[in-house]
């Protein structure tokens, strides 16, 4: 009878929660792992599911979370610090850089007639005037969503979309800096006094936080060396000492996050350590921060208020109209033909990160209702969906009239595509085993290209220069290198061995093939994977990295000579990567042998649709004006990885993309198909990544960490 009424008089379970935070969390990782995953399968964003429950877990639902909870408020407050520190991280500068007058130009139209669009819709709903201005603000900033499509169709050259791109700071910044003002303004009657107190405090720690961080980066980047432990730490000590400082002088904290990202832009640049820095966020703690954010959302009150649902159709079409407006106004003025318009139309509509960081901001602090929130997370989800779709039709058209424009102004332009067809070929040798079929691989592309191969072989050297260990592995590297120069003979092939004495093997590599002007690096790879090079990388995944040149990582089961049919899966039509069908087609024509193009569509795709996908494919490939076009397949099935392990039983080789898939800034990253083919093909592979170029804010795209470690520690 004891034991029962203990039972009975048990807490209810809302309140074991709150006292317990480790109950939370947990439910907070496995909300975290899975429901992006169950979505995706879905073909719905994460970023839908993490907000979806939030709604289902939060107050208005199930209530097991609560957003009054220190835990979730002090994960939450770092996921949206996160978010806009990932933001300014992700800027183009140097592009903002090269196209300065026009970019503030189209940044300030971009900017001003949103504002007082938004402004207006605020003020007929009936906020004050600060509100409704804060409102207008949301408006004012975007998102580059479509990047990588532009990216992917080889437009980002056009002069529109370079300008867009680099309108991004400055509509992000002169957002923020409104969203500060009203914000600072909220608790006391406003007065021209302290309007210009703040605007100077503002400034000096604008330009404390821009030039001493950068200058403070660099000088650490530059002592510390290959630390990138230390290296991580410090971008972290950074964010938060700038977010300690926007609240000492009473603004936002979002503030100092976004101008720290700015700071520190050019000392991470794109490298490992801005990976891990991405990385941490991703994983958690900005989904925290969206699942905190669904925990406000009362979806039957939005659904009931007549009043709410006007609003955000106000803002919807305000926001689209208002974009518009803008860029015909940028067409007007710098005379841009009617594509280009529309292009920047459709680049600037997205809202993402910026947008839902001040709107949670301005909600915390009494300027919006509850009204503002729900209409603007349904703004973003209309916009990120609407804009990218506009974006994958309208900027096709853009390629050929750049190419042909560029063409037309330089005349050296088609002698500069002939000398790049030549490959240099710089081939890292480690492992005497598998060094032929590299080696055999580099000289069949060498070959048919006019090219040559330069074997690479890294002697590692730390503190001392006279140590023993480095003598002998000097002499290791040069019988390798002769091996590798007698092979080279034999196949017919120029080669010109290269020893390179480096502190580390993978910036050895990437140095070096930066030094020798290379056009692509053939590598191998092994079977063994461990804890190191799962949380920290391995050699081919910072070459991948800090590569200027595509990088081919290969698992050879048999000579390169006996390949007869090659494979080239290309999962997505809408961002394809057509650096593999290339590749490809150049090894065939080594080899004379078949390519085949394949795309998997659902099964339930009608005829005419494969049909259409067939002829989109084409058209794509017909870009690359190969002199032997690859055969194309389309297979309808319900698993794509399946679909490619089937296929590929008839082919020698498979040619996948090594790429980097991201969501919204900082965002989870997207499952890669590569992942379960790299682990279940049983042919030979070639892995083609990219090399890695400065991005804006953009749905950033990523490998997912247990791809990398399918790879090796080494190289082998």
């Amino acid at each position: 009878m004891e034991l029962i009424s203990q039972v009975l008089a048990l807490e209810p379970t809302s309140q074991v929660l709150a006292k317990e935070p480790i109950v939370p969390f947990a439910i907070l990782l496995v909300v975290i792992l899975v429901v992006p995953i169950l979505f995706e399968r879905l073909r719905l964003p994460g970023l839908v599911g993490l907000l979806a429950s939030g709604v289902v877990l939060g107050p208005y639902g199930w209530n097991l979370l609560q957003t009054e909870s220190a835990m979730m408020t002090l994960l939450s407050n770092i996921g949206l610090v996160y978010l806009m520190f990932v933001a300014g991280l992700e800027i183009d500068i140097q592009q903002f850089r090269r196209t300065k007058n026009q970019s503030l130009g189209f940044g300030s139209l971009s900017f001003l007639v949103p504002l007082v669009a938004g402004t207006f819709v605020g003020w007929i709903f009936g906020f004050d005037w600060n509100s409704s201005i804060l409102i207008g603000s949301l408006f004012a900033s975007h998102t580059l969503l479509a990047y990588p499509i532009i990216n992917r169709l080889g437009v980002v050259n056009n002069k529109a979309i370079t300008v867009t791109i680099g309108s991004t700071i400055f509509t992000d910044i002169a957002a923020l800096l409104v969203l500060a003002v009203c914000v600072a303004m909220r608790s006391e009657q406003f007065s021209f006094e302290r309007l210009i107190m703040l605007v100077s405090l503002l400034t000096l720690y604008s330009v404390v936080v821009l030039v001493g961080f950068d200058w403070a980066g660099k000088e650490f980047f530059r002592r510390s060396g290959d630390d990138e432990g230390n290296q991580f730490l410090f971008v972290l000590l950074c964010v938060f000492l700038a977010v300690v400082g926007a609240q000492f002088i009473g603004v936002e904290k979002i503030v100092g996050a976004f101008l720290a990202g700015l700071a520190v832009n050019e000392t991470v640049g794109e490298g490992p350590v801005k990976e891990k820095v991405v990385f941490v966020g991703s994983v958690l703690f900005i989904p925290i921060f969206f699942v905190n954010l669904g925990l406000l959302i009362n979806v039957p009150a939005f659904l009931q208020s007549i009043d709410t649902l006007q609003l955000t159709f106000f803002i919807i079409i305000g926001l689209i109209a208002s974009k518009f407006i803008a860029a015909f106004l940028a067409k007007l003025v710098y005379r841009y033909n009617w594509q280009e318009t529309l292009t920047m139309w459709s680049l600037s509509m997205p809202q993402a990160g910026a947008t839902l960081a001040a709107t949670l901001v301005g909600y915390r602090a009494e300027l919006l209702d509850f009204r503002v929130l729900n209409s603007v997370i349904v703004l973003i989800l209309i916009t990120a969906t609407l804009g990218p779709l506009m974006t994958s039709r309208i900027a096709v058209g853009l390629t050929s009239s750049a190419m042909k424009e560029q063409r037309t102004v330089n005349p050296s332009y088609q002698k500069q595509e002939e000398r790049d067809n030549s490959y240099t070929i710089v081939v890292p040798v480690y492992n005497p085993q598998t060094q032929q079929h590299l080696i055999e691989m580099a000289a069949l592309l060498a070959r048919q290209s006019n090219g040559k191969i330069v074997p690479l072989a890294i002697a590692t050297a730390f503190a001392r220069m006279d140590a023993p260990q480095l003598e002998a592995s000097v002499q290791r590297s040069q019988r390798l290198l002769t091996k590798a120069t007698a092979l080279s003979q034999v196949l017919g092939v120029e080669a010109q061995p290269l020893l390179r004495i480096d502190d580390a093997f993978a910036q050895g590599i990437s140095r070096a093939s930066r030094e020798q002007k290379a056009s692509l690096i053939v590598m191998g790879w092994g079977k063994r994977t461990g804890f190191k090079a799962r949380l920290f990388g391995n050699v081919i995944d910072n070459v991948l990295w800090a590569s200027h040149c595509p990088v081919a990582v290969t698992r050879l089961v048999e000579s390169p000579k006996k390949i007869q049919r090659i494979l080239v899966p290309l999962e997505n039509l809408m961002t394809p990567s057509l650096q593999p069908v290339k590749f490809a087609q150049i090894l065939a024509d080594a080899n004379e042998a078949q390519v085949t193009v394949l795309n998997v569509c659902e099964r339930r795709t009608s005829s005419s649709k494969i049909a259409w996908r067939r002829s989109q494919l084409s058209l794509l490939i017909s870009r690359l004006a190969l002199q032997n076009p690859p055969e194309i397949q389309i297979i309808a099935h319900e698993n794509t990885a399946q679909a490619i392990l089937q296929a590929a039983r008839l082919y020698d080789l498979v040619v996948l993309p090594f790429i980097r898939n991201r969501t919204v800034p900082g965002g989870l990253a997207i499952s890669d198909v590569t992942t379960q083919l790299a682990k279940q093909l049983t042919c030979s592979i070639v892995m083609l990544g990219e090399p890695q170029r400065t991005q804006a804010v953009v749905i950033p795209t990523e490998v997912t960490s247990s791809t990398t470690a399918t790879i090796s520690e080494g190289i082998v």
